[in-house]
């Protein structure tokens, strides 16, 4: 039997790809392991997953001052040692690391112990914990065509992003069902990531009456985010967090509003959903979510709508062009390529863990 570390934490992002390759690595019998933190938000995910998890210590690399950047690097250097004496113990075949700041340590004692490490990048601009770990890993697979630029030439491969499998096999009359909306009047299912955005749902309910007009709205909009005063409005249905309904209530959607992470635009192109992209502003963020929208806008996938122009006639604007043109989006997102994520990575790790 074949063993392999899956690796990657701090955010759902680093997550969620890791899950999606658990069914097929399952039924190719590896024996998976996971390395995270000790309670980041991956541990949860990982054990209801039912994969042994292992937790380290970890720390984060800052580019600005913080008291903390003096005492990470040595949790860093306990994680190191810690990602060893795991790595010595379960002999895993190969690496495979999705990002954030607890791979680092795992990628280079993995390196250390001989054992080829593939990860995935999966902005346009690799991340601080990736660039550490890039030149220790056999293969870096990407998302964006853009991204190649930014890699070794001998090790770069455009593969897509993972998606679990069972996102796309929601059911449309079940998810109209467990939102309470009509089939006779198409759906826009707004989601802001898994905090929810306060910019995003300030400007969908600025224009709630005008979109309610000719559409139903289904409104993920994060934890503590519920507006009260709109509970009981005809045709809009608003949730903080959605589990295992969200499958079907992609399948109801015909156009999505999002933010632009890298996993969920990826989603979004598998589903194949007409959408309108509103990545976090510059000055909220390192830019990552402005060039993933922007790459996508280019490929004929997305309607790119900056925050900085956001706006109750603009996201307006931005719904009636979008579904106008919903067949032009859909023609482009049937062409794409980085669909098959799944079975590409699936392919890079048999290669490697056959070595």
């Amino acid at each position: 039997m074949k063993k392999i570390i899956l690796t990657g934490g701090g955010t759902a992002g680093h997550v969620t790809p890791n899950l999606a390759l658990i069914p097929s690595l399952k039924a190719k019998n590896y024996d998976i392991r996971y390395i995270g933190s000790y309670q980041g938000i991956e541990r949860t995910l990982i054990e209801n997953a039912g994969i042994p998890y292992y937790g380290i210590s970890s720390g984060k690399f800052r580019r600005y001052f913080d008291l903390k950047n003096f005492s990470d690097p040595f949790r860093v250097l306990k994680g190191y040692g810690e990602a060893l004496k795991l790595i010595r113990e379960c002999k895993p075949d190969v690496v495979f690391s999705k990002g954030g700041f607890v791979t680092v340590p795992v990628v280079l004692a993995a390196k250390h112990c001989k054992v080829p490490v593939i990860i995935h990048e999966s902005d346009m601009t690799p991340g601080l914990a990736n660039k550490m770990c890039i030149p220790s890993a056999a293969t870096v697979c990407c998302n964006f065509p853009e991204t190649l630029a930014y890699l070794p030439k001998k090790k770069a491969v455009l593969t897509g992003s993972p998606i679990r499998k069972e996102l796309l096999q929601g059911d449309r009359m079940k998810g109209l069902s467990h939102a309470g909306l009509s089939p006779n009047r198409p759906v826009i299912l707004v989601i802001g990531g898994s905090l929810g955005s306060v910019t995003v749902n300030k400007a969908v309910r600025g224009i709630l009456p005008k979109l309610l007009k000719n559409y139903q709205v289904i409104h993920i909009c994060g934890k503590g985010n519920l507006d009260k005063s709109l509970a009981n409005t005809p045709g809009y249905v608003q949730f903080e967090y959605v589990d295992a309904p969200l499958k079907d209530l992609f399948a109801a959607a015909d156009l999505m509003i999002s933010r632009a992470g890298a996993n969920a635009i990826c989603e979004i192109l598998a589903l194949k959903k007409p959408n309108i992209l509103i990545p976090l502003s510059a000055s909220a963020s390192r830019g990552d979510q402005i060039l993933n929208a922007k790459s996508f806008a280019r490929q004929g996938f997305s309607f790119l709508l900056e925050e900085e122009k956001l706006s109750g006639d603009s996201l307006l604007q931005a719904v009636t062009e979008t579904m106008k043109n919903r067949q032009d989006f859909l023609a482009k997102m049937e062409q794409s390529q980085l669909n098959n994520a799944v079975d590409s990575i699936i392919d890079k790790i048999e290669a490697l863990a056959g070595h």
